[in-house]
């Protein structure tokens, strides 16, 4: 045991030092919630957590990789690095707008949700995708110019300020939609503001004169790596927003609790698979025993978690609002076994990085969102709250139980593909694992598989909640 352990323990160590800023901001996100659903009417709560949900969707789609590519190429293009960051900070931003106003527009055609009631509503929820879409962008630009603090900080400092501001929501007695997104935009601005000073000018050193033509040359790069992040991730964007169309705004205030749970458990595992890729580029000849460790951990947390929420799930929903155990009942009680799925998910796809894999892989990743997607609405239709968990957390499993084997396959059977090309310069010689002689393709990114968060869902790039 204590052998595995020295082997494990780059591992173990800087898996630990993210995991601590995950349960920092996570605590405080359970803190920003328990005071929303102490003072805002339940309906209100389902409406804005499934705006914040699509906000972090369009966020997504907004990033289209350009964050992922950030972290990659940064330390490649030090001299052009502030170009590439403006340049993709404005692109994301462009397209998240873009796609805010077609959802605004779109979203009538959605059912009776009418998440959109009002213009004011409209103009915060356009400005607060492209400001999500900023964020996921820069917080990566931060990790690629190796200032993680930096990201950690504003992560923390955005926690608690929306944690301040809805509290002075509610005790002025603004406890509608617009009063939740305005204390999420707010905080967000303000944390990004104060982290420049505190840092001394270290976010607007990462801007510069956008340089679109160094973007433009890295496009295939970004293409892949949009595939593999927007199939891994917007499932679980899309769901709250589902419980609202399906069901009622009033069953996604008590679903969003749990889920918000489960989302934050699910940033461990993520955390300790994308902390892989530095730890077996360091000791390729490690590179099983520690895929071992950060599996067997990653599972055996979750199944603990799934068995906590399991027991405790009407009390959980209690201490947020003691009308949300009439809400759900034990309908939800199911859903943290969906997290042994998750966990599966997050390793394949670092595997699938891991071998330069990301364009075969992001087919079967899309596949296996669109089962998760049509077994959460097969299940809401025949069997409401209850049948949406159980058809979610089915097809989670399947799906992460069969892309695990297809990876590790593709992996361990030296089936994995050439190394991605780069138009500018020749990619870094491959390592050789010599305990196997194996072929180890170079890395591409060191921050891949993380899940999306913010509000009750997990930012894109980080672990808020």
């Amino acid at each position: 045991m204590g052998e595995a352990v020295r082997k494990s323990a780059a591992l173990l160590r800087n898996s630990g030092a993210l995991m601590l800023a995950t349960v920092v901001t996570a605590g405080l996100g359970f803190g920003y919630w328990w005071l929303a659903a102490r003072f805002f009417p339940p309906e209100v709560i389902g409406r804005a957590a499934a705006l914040l949900s699509v906000m972090g969707l369009l966020g997504l789609l907004g990033d289209s990789g350009l964050g992922t590519l950030l972290v990659g190429e940064l330390s490649r293009y030090r001299g052009r690095g502030s170009g590439l960051v403006s340049a993709a900070t404005l692109v994301a931003m462009a397209l998240a707008v873009v796609l805010g106003m077609v959802f605004v527009h779109a979203e009538p055609l959605f059912g009776q949700a009418n998440l959109i009631a009002s213009r004011h509503l409209m103009l915060l929820f356009i400005f607060g995708s492209a400001l999500t879409a900023f964020t996921m962008v820069v917080s990566q630009g931060l990790l690629g110019a190796l200032n993680g603090t930096a990201r950690m900080l504003q992560q923390v400092v955005f926690s608690v300020l929306k944690l301040g501001l809805i509290g002075i929501a509610a005790v002025v007695g603004a406890t509608n939609e617009i009063a939740i997104l305005t204390t999420w935009i707010a905080g967000a601005i303000a944390s990004w503001i104060l982290v420049d000073r505190m840092t001394g000018g270290a976010v607007r050193g990462l801007l510069g004169r956008p340089d679109f033509a160094l973007l433009h040359t890295l496009r295939h790069k970004v293409l892949d790596h949009y595939a593999l992040d927007v199939a891994l991730q917007a499932p679980g964007l899309i769901v709250p927003f589902l419980v609202v169309v399906i069901l009622t705004p009033t069953t996604n205030a008590a679903f969003a609790v749990v889920w918000m749970l489960i989302a934050t458990a699910a940033a461990i595992p993520a955390v300790m698979a994308t902390v892989l890729f530095p730890v077996v580029r360091a000791s390729p000849k490690q590179s099983r025993h520690n895929f071992a460790v950060s599996l067997g951990a990653s599972l055996l947390f979750s199944t603990v978690c799934a068995v906590f929420v399991l027991v405790y799930s009407r009390e959980i929903l209690a201490a947020f609002n003691p009308a949300y155990p009439d809400i759900a009942g034990s309908s939800l009680r199911f859903l943290g076994f969906s997290l042994l799925g998750s966990t599966l998910k997050f390793h394949a796809c670092t595997l699938a990085r891991l071998n330069d894999a990301m364009r075969r892989s992001s087919p079967w990743f899309l596949l296996g969102g669109i089962l998760e997607l049509c077994f959460a609405v097969a299940g809401a239709k025949f069997g409401g709250l209850e049948g949406l968990v159980v058809g979610w957390t089915v097809a989670v499993s399947i799906e992460g139980t069969g892309m695990v084997l297809y990876a590790a396959y593709a992996a361990f059977a030296g089936r994995a593909p050439r190394p991605a090309r780069s138009d500018l310069q020749p990619a870094p010689r491959s390592t050789l694992d010599k305990a196997q002689g194996k072929r180890v393709p170079p890395f591409e990114s060191s921050a891949a598989c993380e899940p999306p968060s913010g509000g009750i869902y997990l930012t894109a790039k980080g672990a808020d909640t």
